[in-house]
C-alpha cells in the first residue's frame, strides 16, 4: 500500500505490513517486538488489500484505496517492545509524518477486544482487554471523515480520566490535542506532534471509538431484567415472568413478560420500604409509601443482581424528597423509563452533556408535572433551553457554566422561580420579563461580562443579595443602590471597580454587607451607607478609608495602602477588624473607644507603640501586633480577659511586670524575634493562676535563668525557646512542666537535656538540633514521643532501653560527627518510619570532596501540625556529567502522592530534555510540561507547586561563568544572596498575588470562591497535576536565568508555609549567620514555625563557592564501545580494562542477594518512569582529563566514581559534610510494604523510611565514565571481602537512604564506569517503581528501605479514570523461557567483568528512529515468574 502525501487532510491508518514488525510478537527489522494479535486486521467495508491507488473512500476522504486499521492489544504480556512512540509505525508513516507537523496520530480506545477474535500465545487471556487503534491524519481531518473510513458510529473524548463526550461530525481531533498541548505551553510544532503520540497523554485527553462501558453508572441511572414477580401480600395471587425495571424513584413492572407495551405497574418507592424475604432465596419485597401502599415481590436469579437491586432500591427508599441525582454521568439524555416517575420533584443533571432533541432530551422535561428543582449546570449548552421555561412548577433553576450569550423572555413565565443561578456564562444583559419575577429572591449573575449593575434588579423586589463577582463593574453609583432598596448585600470582588461614586451623599439606608475585595480602588467613602454591618475591602490600593460607624461590626481592610481610617461615630457594635498590611504609624483614637472590640489584626505595619487604653480594653480577647516597631507594650492596669497576645517581631527588650497575674485568660503568647532578655514571673506568689497554653520565646536574648519563670505555667503544651542564650535548662524546673507536648531548644548552647524531661509524659515532639548536646536524653521511655530532632549536636553514642515506644515516628541524628551506632542500636531503630543518619567518610577523602564542586548544600522539612508530609525535596550537587547542580522543592498541599512522585522523576527528566535543547525556556518549560503528564493518573485529581534550580555552565560559553536556571509553578519561590541583599528568581502563581493570572483565569471563566481558590480547590493558577481544572490551571512554568558571579554567596528554596513567616531579607541574614547549609536550612524551618506556621515547611540551602578563576578543561573525549556477546545475566555491570578480572568476587556475596532481590518492580518503572528516548554513549577508560578547580574529577552525586579519582583518594567515599539527604519524605497515608523480598542478613527491610545524609539521589542523572581504577582502589575493595559474604562491617559508619515510597540498594562494589543516560541507570543501581535509580556504593553493608506497594487505596490509587491498557506487564509462567530468549537475543547481557555497551546518542527526531537504543536492563533470574521489564512504555500507569 502506498501513501499519498499531497494531501494534507488525508486520513491514514497504521498497517502491520509497514512497520518491519512480524506477527506473533516476533523481532522485526528495528530489533523490538510488538505484541499483536494475530488476526486483527480489520479491512474497511468494500475494500480489498490490492486495490489500486487513486480510489476514494467515503466523503471527504483522499487516501489510497486498502487503507487498513490496525487493531493492536496493547495490553503488555510478555513483549517487551509493546508499541511504544518509535515501534508503532514504519519508515514510510514516519516519512509522512516528518513531512508536515500538521500531521499526526490519534489513538482511538475501543470499550472490549471482540471476544470472537482467536487469542493464542502470549496473548491469551481470560480478561476483556482493551484494543488500540492508531489512526494517522491531519488536523483537518474531521470525525466524519475518520468514521467514514472506520464504519464507525461516531467518537468520544475524555479529559483527565472524567467525563466522556460526544464529538461532533465537524470537530478535528487532531487539531484538539494539537490545541490542547500548546494550552498547557508547548510552542514548538514538532515537539507538539511527538507530545500527541505519546501514550501518557491519554490520562490527560483521550479519545475513544464507542461510549466506554461504565456497570457502575449503569447500575446508579437503570436497572432492568426479566424476573419472577408477584403482586400483593396475599397468597392468592401467582408468581410470574415480567420485566422489572428501577428508573428513577419508581419501581416499574410491565403487564407482559418480553414486552414494555400495554399497561405498566409503577411503583413509588420515596418513604417506602424495601425488605428481604427470608421464606425465599434471593428476594426482595418492594412497597410503596402511605395508607394504601402496594407491594410487589420480585425473585431474582443470582445472588449478584439481588445485591444490585437491593443496594439501589434502599437508596431511593431513604429519600425524604423525590430526588434523582444523574449528575457526572457523561449523559446526553436522561432514560426514558424515569419518565415513569411522575413524582420527582428534584433533579439534578449537572456536569453532563445534555442535547435538546431525543426521546430523553431537554425538550421532554417538561413531562414532569411536579418537578421543582433542576440543576443543568456544566452541560455546555451555549444557548438557553427555551423548554425549562415551560416548567411552570419550577421554583430552583441552576445554568450555570453553559456559555449562555442570552436570556430570553419566555422566563418570565416562570412564576414561581425563587432561585436563578446563571454565573459562569457570557451574559451581559438581562430581559426587562424577568422583573416580573415576583418570588424570585436569589439571582446568581456572578463571572459574567456586566459592565453595570441590570436596571432589571429594580423590579426584583425579593432579590436581597446581589451576587455580581468577576464581571466588568469598573464604577458603581451609590445612587444605583439606593434605588434598589430591597439589596442587603452587594458582593463586588472581582471587577476591576475603580470608584464608588456618591454624588448627593444620598443615604443608602439598607446595604448591610459589602463585598469589594481584589478590585482596583484608591479610595472608599461608604459614609452614606449608614447601617453598614460587614465591610470587606482587602487587597485593593486605598490611601483613605471613610466609613459610617453607627452599625459597624466586622472590618477587613488588609494588604492596601491605609495611613489611618475614619470612622465616625465611634463603632460601638465592632467586634473584629483587620488592618494587617498597611502603612499605619498609629491607631485611631476611636479604636480605644470601640466597646465590644474582641479581635484586632494590626500586623505588618508601622506601629510603634499600643494605646495602654487598648491593651486594658474589658472586651479584647485577640491582638495581633506583630511585625511593627513595638519597642515597649504599656502595663497592665487591671484583669483583662485578653486570650491571644503576638507580639513577634518587633523591639522589646521586656514586657509587662503583670502581665501573666493580670491576663489570667492569656493561652497564646508569641514573642519570638525581639530582644528580651527575660520574661515576667507567672504569678506575684508561689501559686500561679496561669492558663498559659503555647509560649513561642524563639530568637531573643535570653539565659537559662528564665527557666524558672516558667514553672508557674502549669497548663503549658508549647514551649518554643530556640535560638537564645541558654546554657543549661534546669531539671527540676523541666520536671515540674508536666503537660508539655511540643519542645523546641534548638540553637541554644545546651550540653545537655535535663533527666528530668521524662517527667514530660505527654511530650510528643523534641526538637533540640543546633546545640553542644553530647548525651542522648533519656526521652524513650516517653510513652507518647513521636518525634526526636538532635541533629547537629555533638552525640557520641545513644543509651537506648530495651524497647523503643511505638509512636516514634522520626528520629534526625544527622550533623553528629562523632556519633557511632552498632548494629544492634540500627536494629532497634528498624520499625521508625523516618531515620535521618549521617554516612561516615574519613577527614582525607572529605575533604577532596568537598573541594570538589563549587557548592553544598542542606535541607530541612517538618509536618507542623499535620499528621502527614506532604513536601519533598530533590538535590543533586553532581548533576551532568560536568560541574552542574539540581535542586527542586515540590509542596503539594494536602495530597503527598504527587510531590513523591515529582521528587524520584522530575530530574531524570530535566535529564532528558538536556539532550534535546540548550535553550533554557525551552528545556526547562519541557521539562516542567512532561513531568506533568508523567503524573498520568495521580495528577488528574491531585496537583503540587513545583521549583526547579539547574546550576550550568552557558551552552554558549562552556568554559565560563556559571548560570543558574530557575522555573517554577505554584507558591514555591527562591531567593539568591548577593552581597547580603535578596534576589528573587521566582514568580508567586497565586490568585492574590498575579494580576495577570486572576484574569486569565477570569476570562475562561472559571468560578473563584471567596477565599480566593480556583473552584474551591486550589490558590494557585499554575500547577503540576490537577489536569482537571484544565484551562484554569496550568503547568507552564516561569523560568528565568540568573548569571553567578564571586558575589552570590548562597541560594535558598523554599515552599509557601516558609515565606509567609520569613521574609527574604530576614531567610537571607538568618543563612548567613549560621553558615553551615543543612543548620540554616533547619533555623529557617523553626523559626517559621515559632512564628506561628502549623503547616508543613520545607527548605533548601545551597552554599555557593563561585570564584573568579578561568576555566581550563580539556574537552572530553567521547569513543563509543563495540556490543560484546550476550553471556550469563548479571545484575550489576562492571567496567572492563587492565584491572584485576577477580574484582567481581569482592561482592560475590552481595551479587548474590542482589540477585534473590531484584524484580521488576525495582528495577522496571510504571509510575514515574523516565526511559530516555536517546541513549549517550559512554566509551572505556581514557587517558585522565585536564581539569580547573571549577571542574574537578567527576563524582557521581557526591559518589567518588572509581576510576577517576587521583592517588591518595578513596573514591568510593561519601562526602559528610555539608552534603545532606537528597530524599526526603516522611510518614505516609499509604503504607507501603515489601512483602515480596526476602530477608538480608544485617538489613534493614520492615516497611521503614530511612534517611542517608550523602548527595545520591538519582543515578539516572547523566554520568562520565573516569580512567581506570588505581591500585589503591583494589586493594580497597579485596579487603572488603575479608568479611563473611564479601561485606565490609562497618560498626562506625551507617549506610542509610532516603527514599519515601521507592526501593533503594546500595552495593557494597566498586563500579568503574558509570553511563549517563537515565535509561542505563539500572545497570549500576537497583531502579525504583517510582522512576528513582540510586548507584551502588564502595564497601558498604547493603542496606535496603522496602516501600513499595500501597497498602490502601487513596489518592491516585483510585483515581477516577479509564485505565490505560499498557499498565500491566505480565509473563504468565508458562511464557517465561521463551521470554528470556527472546530479550537475550535482543539485548546482550554482561556475566563477569563484561559490560553491556549502549548505542550513541541519536539526537534525531522521534520519529526518524528505525532502530530504538538497545535494552539497557539485566534480567535478573530469581524464584517464581520474572517479570520483563520495559522501557519506554506508558510510565505513569499507578
Amino acid at each position: 500500500m502506498a501513501m499519498e502525501d499531497e494531501d494534507s487532510n488525508t486520513a491514514v491508518v497504521a498497517t502491520n505490513t509497514q512497520t518491519g514488525i512480524k506477527k506473533g510478537g516476533d523481532v522485526g527489522d528495528n530489533g523490538s517486538c510488538i505484541d499483536r494479535q494475530p488476526d486483527t486486521v480489520v479491512h474497511q467495508a468494500g475494500l480489498n488489500q490490492t486495490a489500486g491507488r487513486g480510489s476514494r473512500i467515503g466523503p471527504g476522504a483522499h487516501a489510497a484505496t486498502g487503507i487498513r486499521v490496525l487493531k493492536r492489544n496493547m495490553k503488555r504480556n510478555g513483549s517487551r517492545g509493546c508499541v511504544t512512540r518509535k515501534t508503532r509505525f514504519g519508515s514510510r508513516e514516519r516519512d509522512w509524518l516528518k513531512g508536515d507537523t500538521q500531521r499526526g496520530c490519534v489513538c482511538l480506545y475501543g470499550a472490549t477486544v471482540d471476544p470472537q477474535l482467536p487469542a493464542t500465545g502470549p496473548q491469551a487471556s481470560s480478561t476483556p482487554q482493551t484494543d488500540l487503534q492508531l489512526v494517522l491524519c491531519s488536523t483537518s481531518t474531521t470525525v466524519e471523515e475518520l468514521c467514514a473510513q472506520r464504519n464507525g458510529q461516531g467518537l468520544y473524548v475524555q479529559l483527565h480520566g472524567d467525563l466522556v463526550r460526544r464529538l461532533d461530525p465537524t470537530e478535528r481531533p487532531l487539531q484538539m490535542v494539537y490545541d490542547y498541548l500548546a494550552a498547557m505551553g508547548y510552542a514548538d510544532p514538532v515537539r507538539v506532534q511527538q507530545e500527541a503520540a505519546n501514550s501518557d497523554l491519554s490520562c490527560l485527553i483521550r479519545f475513544y471509538s464507542e461510549h466506554p462501558v461504565n456497570a457502575d453508572q449503569q447500575e446508579r441511572t437503570l436497572l432492568k431484567g426479566v424476573f419472577s414477580v408477584r403482586k400483593g401480600k396475599s397468597q392468592l395471587h401467582k408468581w410470574a415472568e415480567r420485566q422489572v425495571i428501577l428508573c428513577g424513584t419508581c419501581l416499574i413492572v410491565a403487564s407482559v413478560k418480553d414486552s414494555l407495551t400495554g399497561k405498566m405497574h409503577i411503583l413509588p418507592l420515596v418513604g417506602g420500604k424495601v425488605e428481604e424475604v427470608k421464606r425465599r432465596q434471593h428476594c426482595l419485597m418492594f412497597s410503596s409509601a402511605g395508607s394504601q401502599a402496594q407491594t410487589y415481590f420480585v425473585n431474582f436469579d443470582t445472588l449478584a443482581d439481588y445485591q444490585r437491586w437491593h443496594r439501589q432500591a434502599s437508596k431511593v427508599v431513604s429519600q425524604t424528597v423525590s430526588l434523582v441525582d444523574l449528575s457526572c454521568y457523561s449523559l446526553e439524555a436522561v432514560p426514558e423509563y424515569l419518565f415513569y416517575s411522575q413524582d420527582i420533584t428534584h433533579l439534578n443533571l449537572r456536569h453532563n452533556f445534555m442535547s435538546l432533541q431525543g426521546p430523553g432530551g431537554l425538550l421532554n422535561l417538561p413531562r414532569f408535572s411536579q418537578l421543582k428543582s433542576l440543576n443543568l449546570s456544566h452541560n455546555r449548552l451555549g444557548v438557553f433551553p427555551e423548554c425549562v421555561c415551560e416548567i411552570l412548577s419550577l421554583t430552583e433553576l441552576n445554568l450555570s457554566c453553559n456559555s449562555l450569550q442570552t436570556v430570553p423572555a419566555q422566563t418570565g413565565n416562570l412564576q414561581s422561580l425563587q432561585t436563578l443561578s446563571l454565573d459562569g456564562n457570557h451574559l451581559s444583559s438581562l430581559p426587562e420579563e424577568l422583573g416580573g419575577l415576583s418570588q424570585l429572591n436569589s439571582l446568581g449573575l456572578s463571572f459574567n461580562n456586566f459592565s453595570h449593575v441590570p436596571a432589571v434588579l429594580e423590579r426584583l423586589s425579593a432579590v436581597d443579595r446581589l451576587a455580581m463577582a468577576g464581571n466588568r463593574v469598573e464604577s458603581l453609583e451609590l445612587c444605583t443602590l439606593a434605588r434598589m432598596s430591597h439589596l442587603k448585600n452587594i458582593d463586588l470582588r472581582l471587577n476591576g471597580l475603580k470608584q464608588v461614586k456618591s454624588e448627593n451623599h444620598e443615604a443608602v439606608s439598607q446595604v448591610t454587607q459589602l463585598d469589594l475585595r481584589d478590585n482596583c480602588l484608591d479610595s472608599l467613602d461608604l459614609s452614606s451607607v449608614s447601617n453598614l454591618e460587614t465591610l470587606h475591602c482587602q487587597r485593593n490600593q486605598l490611601g483613605t478609608l471613610t466609613l459610617s460607624g453607627f452599625t459597624l461590626r466586622m472590618l477587613h481592610a488588609s494588604s492596601n495602602r491605609l495611613a489611618t481610617v475614619n470612622i465616625y461615630p465611634v463603632p460601638n457594635q465592632l467586634t473584629h477588624m483587620d488592618l494587617s498590611q498597611n502603612l499605619l504609624e498609629y491607631l485611631p483614637d476611636w479604636v480605644c473607644d470601640c466597646r465590644k472590640i474582641e479581635m484586632l489584626d494590626v500586623t505588618h505595619n508601622l506601629l510603634s507603640e499600643l494605646p495602654s487604653r487598648l491593651l486594658n480594653s474589658l472586651s479584647l480577647r485577640k491582638l495581633l501586633a506583630g511585625n511593627n516597631r513595638l519597642q515597649r507594650v504599656p502595663d497592665l492596669l487591671d484583669h483583662i480577659p485578653l486570650e491571644a497576645l503576638d507580639l513577634q517581631h518587633n523591639k522589646l527588650a521586656e514586657l509587662p511586670e503583670s502581665l501573666f497575674y493580670k491576663a489570667l485568660n492569656l493561652k497564646y503568647l508569641n514573642v519570638s524575634a525581639n530582644a528580651l532578655e527575660n520574661i515576667p514571673p507567672s504569678s506575684q506568689s508561689e501559686e500561679s493562676l496561669s492558663t498559659l497554653q503555647e509560649l513561642y520565646l524563639t530568637g531573643n536574648n535570653l539565659n537559662e535563668n528564665c527557666g524558672a519563670l516558667l514553672v508557674g505555667h502549669q497548663n503549658l503544651r508549647v514551649l518554643h525557646i530556640a535560638y537564645n542564650q541558654l546554657l543549661s535548662f534546669p531539671a527540676s524546673k523541666l520536671s515540674k512542666l508536666e503537660q508539655l507536648e511540643e519542645l523546641n531548644l534548638s540553637g541554644n548552647k545546651l550540653k545537655t537535656i535535663p533527666s528530668t524531661v521524662s517527667s514530660c509524659k505527654r511530650l510528643h515532639t523534641l526538637i533540640a538540633h543546633s546545640n553542644h548536646i553530647t548525651v542522648f536524653p533519656e526521652i524513650l521511655n516517653l510513652p507518647e514521643i513521636k518525634l526526636v530532632d538532635l541533629s547537629c549536636n555533638e552525640l557520641t553514642e545513644i543509651q537506648l532501653p530495651d524497647s523503643l515506644p511505638a509512636t516514634l515516628q522520626e528520629l534526625d541524628l544527622t550533623g553528629n560527627s562523632s556519633l557511632m551506632l552498632e548494629h544492634k542500636t540500627l536494629n532497634l531503630f528498624s520499625h521508625i518510619t523516618t531515620l535521618k543518619l549521617d554516612q561516615k567518610s574519613t577527614t582525607a577523602a572529605g575533604d577532596v570532596l568537598s573541594a570538589s564542586t563549587p557548592w553544598n548544600h542542606g535541607y530541612s522539612e517538618m509536618s507542623g501540625q499535620r499528621n502527614k508530609l506532604c513536601v519533598s525535596v530533590l538535590a543533586v550537587d553532581r548533576f551532568g556529567d560536568g560541574v552542574e547542580a539540581c535542586y527542586g522543592i515540590f509542596d503539594g498541599d494536602r495530597n503527598e502522592e504527587v510531590p513523591r512522585l515529582l521528587q524520584c522523576t522530575m530530574g531524570d527528566v530535566l535529564c532528558e530534555e538536556l539532550q534535546h535543547s540548550s535553550v533554557d525556556s525551552v528545556y526547562m518549560c519541557n521539562t516542567f510540561l512532561t513531568s506533568h503528564r508523567k503524573l498520568g493518573m495521580a495528577g488528574q485529581k491531585l496537583g503540587a507547586s513545583a521549583l526547579l534550580c539547574y546550576i550550568h555552565h552557558e551552552p554558549s560559553d562552556p568554559g565560563g561563568y556559571f548560570s543558574l536556571t530557575v522555573a517554577n509553578v505554584g507558591t514555591c519561590q527562591a531567593v539568591l544572596c548577593r552581597d547580603g541583599r535578596p534576589v528573587p528568581l521566582s514568580k508567586v502563581y497565586s490568585l492574590e498575588n498575579c494580576t495577570e493570572e486572576m484574569d486569565r483565569v477570569k476570562l475562561s471563566k472559571a468560578i473563584i470562591t471567596e477565599d480566593n481558590k480556583v473552584s474551591g480547590v486550589t490558590c494557585c493558577s499554575r500547577l503540576l497535576g490537577c489536569s482537571y481544572l484544565s484551562p484554569w490551571v496550568l503547568p507552564k512554568p516561569w523560568v528565568h536565568t540568573e548569571p553567578l558571579c564571586s558575589q552570590d554567596e548562597f541560594l535558598i528554596l523554599g515552599n509557601r508555609a516558609l515565606f509567609e513567616r520569613v521574609s527574604y531579607q530576614e531567610a537571607v541574614c538568618t543563612v548567613q549567620a549560621v553558615r553551615d547549609p543543612r543548620a540554616a536550612a533547619k533555623k529557617l524551618c523553626s523559626l517559621a514555625q515559632s512564628y506561628g506556621c502549623k503547616d508543613n515547611i520545607e527548605a533548601v540551602v545551597v552554599s555557593l563557592h563561585i570564584s573568579e578563576d578561568s576555566c581550563t578543561c580539556e574537552p572530553p573525549v567521547s569513543t563509543t564501545e563495540p556490543r560484546g556477546p550476550p553471556p550469563t545475566p548479571v545484575p550489576v555491570s562492571v567496567t572492563p580494562g587492565p584491572t584485576d578480572p577477580a574484582t567481581l568476587s569482592s561482592s560475590s556475596g552481595v551479587v548474590s542477594e542482589f540477585n534473590s532481590e531484584t524484580s521488576a518492580s525495582e528495577v522496571g518503572s510504571e509510575a514515574g518512569s523516565t526511559a530516555s528516548d536517546e541513549h549517550p554513549s559512554s566509551g572505556p577508560a581514557s587517558r585522565p582529563e585536564r581539569r580547573c578547580s571549577l571542574h574537578p574529577a567527576p563524582t557521581l552525586c557526591g559518589i567518588m566514581v572509581p576510576g577517576s579519582a587521583g592517588p591518595g583518594t578513596h573514591p568510593g567515599l561519601f562526602q559528610r559534610q555539608p552534603s545532606c539527604a537528597t530524599f526526603s519524605s516522611n510518614q505516609s497515608d499509604n503504607g507501603l510494604d515489601s512483602d515480596d523480598e526476602a530477608p538480608l542478613e544485617g538489613v534493614i527491610s520492615n516497611g521503614s523510611k530511612l534517611e542517608v545524609e550523602v548527595d545520591i539521589h538519582c543515578c539516572a542523572f547523566q554520568l562520565r565514565s573516569g580512567a581506570p581504577e588505581s591500585p589503591k582502589d583494589l586493594d580497597l575493595e579485596k579487603r572488603g571481602s575479608d568479611y563473611p559474604n564479601g561485606k565490609m562491617r562497618r560498626q562506625n559508619s551507617v549506610v542509610v537512604s532516603a527514599t519515601n515510597g521507592c526501593l533503594l540498594a546500595v552495593c557494597g562494589r566498586e563500579i568503574a564506569d558509570l553511563k549517563k543516560s537515565p535509561s542505563t541507570s539500572s545497570l549500576f543501581g537497583k531502579k525504583l517503581s517510582n522512576g528513582s535509580v540510586v548507584a551502588p556504593e564502595d564497601s558498604h553493608n547493603l542496606i535496603e528501605v522496602a516501600l513499595e506497594a500501597p497498602k490502601k487505596k487513596s489518592g491516585y490509587f483510585t483515581a477516577p479514570a479509564q485505565q490505560d491498557p499498557e499498565d500491566q506487564l505480565i509473563v504468565p509462567p508458562s511464557l517465561e523461557q521463551e521470554v528470556r530468549e527472546q530479550l537475550r537475543g535482543q539485548s546482550p547481557l554482561v556475566s563477569g567483568p563484561s559490560l553491556t555497551s549502549i548505542p550513541p546518542c541519536l539526537k534525531d527526531p522521534v520519529w526518524d528512529h528505525p532502530h530504538p537504543p538497545a535494552f539497557a536492563s539485566s534480567l535478573v533470574p530469581g524464584p517464581g515468574p520474572v517479570p520483563i521489564l520495559q522501557q519506554e512504555v506508558y510510565d505513569t500507569a499507578l
